[in-house]
């Protein structure tokens, strides 16, 4: 049958030639040649083009010169089939500028054609890829099994148990567990209450809890306790927020923002193209803290209305939209290219719902902290600037201590150390241990064991914790009285090493298996986990604090893990002589060039406020906000972009009962909002880092505060000298076992390059002594004046779509002319 063309579309024929004959949107060398007049220029505001999720994208048509908005049409269909082309010119807008502005609804998943033509036969088109709302996009296959959140919470046909959603229906079953969006409102109440007390629709339907600062909003009954927000653009409002509760990339969302529901339907939400004015235009984007691999969906663990460390109550206030997604909590979901991509998503999601977004901020503790830095390295520029609070720079450098710390502990455990400890006080042991591991005292390996080290057993266990933090022995947690996994499976699912090798692995790269790849012929994922060549305590040896024979034996016995993350040391009874943790190389290039691993040259295009509270005795040290900073020096040569604000006492400002430590976090959040304003209002510098540098505010500069028992109780006396800072034993950086090892700061090399060892290195150690030692590194020892082994600068976005490893994405998708 022909097709015909309509005649008042005499450029649809042209475009489908052009598509018939495989003309790539991205291909600049094999296209037609441009016509002479004049095109519309189509960009998507909402993402990539070829990263569109959720079957919609803000899109944006600029007309040539002397063109008017009456000759526009703009049609949207498939590629190759102009017969199904759609006209959808009613969706766009003008705006300021001379722009036109559309939301395009009705993506069909994979390529879409949108084509703009001004009815001279010439025109241009762009390929856009539309993605399910499920994902994934770029980070590979979705993990299987994965149990979707219900109503209330439940135990799924398999057995695994549900979540509560807080929503009022189920997942589709698409297996993505997409669940119906859903809409709330809430206020802000005059009344005392209690700022820690946050409201959640959990359980269906939604309830008030006491003391709560925010409760439901119902229009049809207004109460009389509304507070009234002062947003930064207009006059003050009603405090009434709208709060969207969906599903995306597996995760559970919440949107919320400032919204007079006499303006715009409460379901609906306004247009994108027509925002209500209380919206500044600005997102805050909150990180969940802690980590973990749960095959589970959940609810974020972050709420929409918290006051305290993420200030998302407070930016409410001042007009900012508050975004948060489980899948960009640690403690849910520790895959960082996964989590990056979601961020990606949500950012477009919110774009699509309410409108263009000015810049977006983020912020949060610990586990938040590495999300928002790995995501500055990962994808650049979805993060316009970042507030880490509790500081690591990331997950995979943040193990090499876990993993260290694990073995140190083990050793103490043994025969071997008590012998060479005989006769000294518990003191004194104490003194050896802080000596080897770098930190403030035998404590923070002690709270590695009890946080995480057990986190990478692939199996069922019951885990293993230190019972006493003076002696540091160790035995099954008291606690925990059945096995348990970390996938949060039926123990029948899991991975056995006898009864069942196909089952669930439920370590953190098994979870990332898309991006890491399996161990040829294994059901295991590759692994980053080394410590060839580390010679322990090799500085506590060289300053005379460990003798030469307890350096040797600690090496001697110190041993690794294997592929299941059994001990391999003598000390722990293995019968492998000094077998060490051995990485796998492609793992370690893949972890480098996607940016899993921080790096500092992307680092160094997002602006970064560090608040380094102190928690030395347990798990959040201050010397990784100095090795956040030795990346970035490494890298660009300085860290102008780089903020550090030292307060002892505390972890999180917040945590302190004083209100000037608080307000800590409070300047942190001005400040950025301050420093990202002038960012954007920067027509002048050709690069970011100029921006960067050109914006930062004058109050934007490093500095420390005493302890709130010594004379500073309010925190107000800052001090900007870091030796001054560094002179306090509550604010001074410490080490890890690595660094001992002589390991660089920048603590960013999980396998080393090794080098013979040299007679010359020992002094004091006798020839017996110097030949065990050869026998523990018959390849030699760690040389950190050298790259780590497959080291390299990050190179992504990576897609690993089509395979672990990844490949580059290469330069967005741009319109070809017909």
């Amino acid at each position: 049958m022909e097709i015909r063309i309509p005649s008042r579309w005499p450029w649809l024929a042209a475009m489908a030639a052009l598509a018939a004959s495989s003309c790539d949107s991205t291909s600049s060398s094999s296209g037609p040649v441009p016509p002479s007049a004049p095109v519309p220029r189509i960009t998507t505001l909402s993402n990539r083009a070829d990263l569109i999720s959720g079957g919609d994208a803000l899109v944006e048509i600029v007309l040539p010169p002397g063109a008017t908005a009456g000759t526009l049409h703009v049609t949207l269909g498939p590629p190759g089939k102009p017969e199904m082309a759609k006209d959808v010119s009613d969706r766009f807008t003008a705006r300021d500028g001379g722009r036109l502005v559309g939301l395009v609804t009705g993506l069909a998943e994979g390529p879409n054609l949108l084509s703009a033509d001004l009815g001279t036969g010439h025109g241009a088109f762009l390929k856009i890829t539309n993605h399910n709302i499920g994902g994934p996009i770029f980070s590979g296959p979705h993990v299987a099994p994965f149990t979707c959140a219900t109503p209330a919470g439940a135990v799924a046909s398999d057995g695994a148990p549900t979540n509560p959603s807080g929503l009022s229906t189920a997942a589709s079953g698409d297996g993505q567990c997409n669940i119906k969006t859903e809409v709330r409102l809430f206020y802000r109440t005059t009344a005392t209450c209690n700022p820690l007390v946050n409201p959640d629709p959990v359980p269906f339907p939604m309830v008030a809890p006491a003391g709560a600062c925010f409760k439901p909003y119902d229009p049809a009954s207004q109460p009389a306790d509304v507070a009234m927000a002062t947003p930064d653009v207009g006059p003050p409002v009603p405090f009434i927020v709208r709060v969207e509760r969906g599903t995306l990339n597996r995760g559970i969302y919440d949107i919320a923002v400032l919204f007079d529901p006499a303006k715009d339907d409460v379901q609906a939400g306004w247009k994108p193209v027509a925002p209500q004015a209380a919206w500044n235009g600005k997102v805050l984007y909150a990180f969940g803290a802690s980590s973990g691999q749960p095959r589970q969906q959940f609810h974020s663990e972050v709420s929409w209305a918290d006051a305290t460390i993420t200030t998302n109550a407070v930016a409410l206030g001042k007009g900012f939209l508050v975004a948060v997604n489980s899948m960009t909590d640690s403690l849910f979901n520790d895959n960082r290219v996964l989590m990056t991509e979601t961020v990606m998503m949500m950012k477009e999601k919110i774009i699509d719902s309410y409108g263009e977004v000015r810049y977006v901020m983020g912020n949060g503790c610990s586990g938040g902290s590495i999300n928002q830095l790995t995501t500055a390295s990962i994808f650049p520029g979805l993060l316009d600037g970042i507030q880490p609070t509790c500081t690591y720079p990331d997950s995979e450098t943040t193990a090499i201590e876990v993993a260290d710390c694990a073995l140190l502990v083990n050793f103490y455990q043994s025969a071997k150390w008590a012998g060479l400890t005989t006769g000294l006080t518990p003191a004194q042991i104490n003194d050896l241990k802080t000596a080897i591991n770098g930190h403030l005292d035998q404590s923070g390996c002690h709270a590695w064991v009890n946080s995480f080290t057990n986190l990478g057993r692939p199996g069922n266990y019951i885990p293993t914790v230190v019972l006493d933090n003076t002696v540091g022995n160790t035995g099954p947690d008291p606690r925990v009285t059945a096995p348990i996994n970390n996938c949060t499976l039926p123990n029948s699912m899991v991975y056995d090493p006898v009864t069942n090798k196909d089952g669930v692995r439920c370590t953190a790269q098994d979870n990332a298996v898309a991006i890491y790849g399996k161990v040829k012929d294994t059901n295991r994922a590759q692994s980053t986990t080394d410590n060839v060549g580390v010679q322990y305590g090799l500085k506590a040896f060289l300053t005379g604090k460990l003798s030469a024979e307890a350096f040797v034996a600690l090496n001697e016995n110190i041993g690794g893990v294997d592929g299941d993350d059994n001990f391999t040391s003598a000390a722990a009874g293995a019968h492998v002589p000094f077998a060490r943790s051995q990485a796998d190389v492609d793992a370690l290039a893949t972890v480098y060039r996607s940016g899993i691993v921080g790096d500092g040259r992307h680092w160094a295009q997002t602006p970064i406020i560090d608040l380094r509270g102190w928690d030395d005795r347990a798990i959040h040290h201050v010397w990784r906000s100095f090795a956040l900073r030795a990346r970035l020096d490494a890298a660009n040569g300085n860290h102008a972009n780089h903020i550090m604000w030292r307060y002892p006492a505390v972890l999180a400002a917040v945590q302190s009962p004083d209100p000037a430590t608080f307000a800590l976090t409070m300047q942190s959040f001005t400040m950025m909002d301050q420093w990202l304003t002038g960012m954007k209002a920067d027509i002048m510098s050709t690069t970011q880092e100029a921006r960067i540098a050109a914006a930062r505010p004058l109050g934007a500069s490093d500095f420390c505060n005493k302890p709130i028992s010594a004379t500073d109780a309010t925190h107000s006396t800052r001090i900007i000298d870091f030796t001054v800072c560094d002179s306090d034993p509550a604010l001074v950086p410490h080490a890890s076992p690595r660094q001992i090892a002589g390991g660089p700061v920048a603590e960013n090399v999980l396998k080393c390059q090794l080098r013979p060892v040299n007679r010359g290195d020992y002094p004091g150690m006798d020839d017996g002594q110097f030949d065990r030692l050869n026998a523990v590194f018959p390849d030699g020892v760690c040389d950190f004046t050298k790259p780590g082994v497959a080291q390299q600068p990050a190179v992504g976005p990576l897609d690993f779509s089509g395979g672990p490893g990844g490949v580059p994405l290469g330069a967005p998708p741009q319109q070809q002319p017909f």
